[in-house]
This record gives C-alpha cells, structure tokens and sequence, in this order.
C-alpha cells in the first residue's frame, strides 16, 4: 500500500507545485493521475521514490516512511517508467533491460534467463529483438524496452511518467493494453501520471484528478462520471464523451 500523507512540495519556498495531497493506493491497484500540464502529477509520482524529496508531509510504503530507506533501496522496490524511454544507445535491446540487474550484481546466468523472460513478457523475443540497438527499433518497441527494464529487479510498484505519450496511436494503444495484463498478472502496483483522461478511463481501477497542486477528486470511472465534484472534474470526464460526438459527426460526413 502507498499513502500519501498531506503531501507537499514546493520548488522556490513560496508557491506550491503540490499542496496538501492525501491519498492511498491499495495493493494491486492501477492508480491514474491526471490533470492540466503544471497541476503536480509528476511532482507526486516523483516524491513517492524520492526522485524529489517532499517539503513537508510523508510517503508510507506498506506503513513505513520513505525517508527511512535509503533511495538506493527503495528504488529497487520500484521501477520507474519515463516518457522519453532513456534507453542506453550504445547497448543492446537485452543489455538495456538487464543493466538493473548487472548493477545489482547478479550472476550473469541469471541475467541472461531473466531478460529472456522479460523480453518474452513485452512481447519482443530476445532471439529476434536481444541483439539490436534502440535505433534499430520502433518507437513503441524502445518502450517495451523501457518496461521490461523496470521490471527488471521484480519491484511490486510500477511508476509511470506519460509512458505511452510519444509512442504512435496503433502501438500506443497496444502497448498500454498489454502493460494492463502485466499489471494484472503480476499483480502489481501501479502509478500512471496522464493527461489523456480516455487513457485513464480505459486503464484504471481508479483516477485521481488534480489541478494547481491540489487533488480534486478521486474514485472510480463509473463514480467520477456519475457524481463530479466540480464543473472542473465534469469537463475532464466529459472529454472522451466530446471526442466521440466529434468523431461520429465526422463518419456522418464522410
């Protein structure tokens, strides 16, 4: 379980990047965090592996104080998947998913079957994907990558930073699929920082909505749809609903 605590950060002593943030993430849970650009999403997803280290208030991972870890530690516990992929260009598709491991000091035998496993998870077989380089694969394939490579080292929570964002939409699409029936299977935990709310909707067990630092609301879809908090919660649940007026208008046209 991950609690946030009246969770707050601020970069210059004055404003609040976020502000007062409570929140529990069940074990298991697939958590969507989604607002406006600058509203503090990735502010929060940071503070949970201390990426950023909060200005006041806690993070509790199954009841202990993330403070109490040492980062090293706790990182190893989560993995971290980014927006812009960060792949080592310089290594193979099979050496950037096992290099958790080889820091970690595992036996090279080791490596070798757990990234043929992961690789198998992600849908990229290592005896046709293991030896090429980053350059030499799509956009969406460097991102399964990026997945495999965070669950490297096992860790029960996955963090996600916009993962999907610069992938294109039929590979988007199947990416986040597939990574939905990862978290199931493994039983993870996992933190998705979006803006797309249709994404959200489509992911999550749960969304929690945030503007200007502060969260807004958070429930299920079903709950948020039915009963917003504010006009603001209303227009984001709406968005998907907007697409689908415009895009049906569109076919009639056609």
């Amino acid at each position: 379980m991950i609690k946030l605590q009246s969770l707050t950060k601020s970069y210059d002593g004055r404003s609040a990047a976020v502000e007062g943030l409570n929140l529990t993430i069940a074990t298991g849970e697939f958590l969507a965090l989604v607002g406006p650009s600058g509203c503090g999403k990735t502010t929060t997803l940071s503070m949970i592996n201390r990426l950023v280290d909060p200005s006041d208030g806690f993070v509790l991972i199954d009841g202990r104080d993330t403070r109490e870890w040492k980062r090293v530690a706790l990182r190893r516990r989560i993995g971290f998947v980014f927006q812009d992929i960060g792949l080592f260009p310089h290594m193979t598709v099979a050496e950037n998913a096992g290099v958790v491991l080889r820091i970690l000091g595992e036996d090279r035998g080791r490596i070798v079957s757990r990234v043929n496993d992961l690789l198998a998870l992600v849908h990229l077989p290592a005896e046709t994907y293991g030896n090429r380089y980053p350059a030499e694969i799509s956009g969406g394939q460097r991102q399964r990558v990026g997945v495999a490579r965070a669950l490297a080292a096992r860790p029960a929570i996955i963090l996600m930073d916009e993962p999907f964002g610069a992938v294109d939409p039929l590979a988007r699409d199947k990416l986040a699929s597939d990574y939905r029936q990862i978290h199931d299977s493994l039983g993870l935990t996992t933190v998705l920082v979006t803006h797309d709310m249709t994404e959200a909707i489509l992911l999550a067990d749960r969304i929690a909505l945030m503007r200007e630092g502060r969260l807004v609301q958070v429930g299920s879809p079903r709950e948020l749809f039915s009963a917003p908090a504010d006009d603001f919660v209303r227009a984001m649940m709406d968005t998907p609903r907007r697409r689908a007026t415009a895009l049906a208008a569109v076919m009639a046209q056609a």
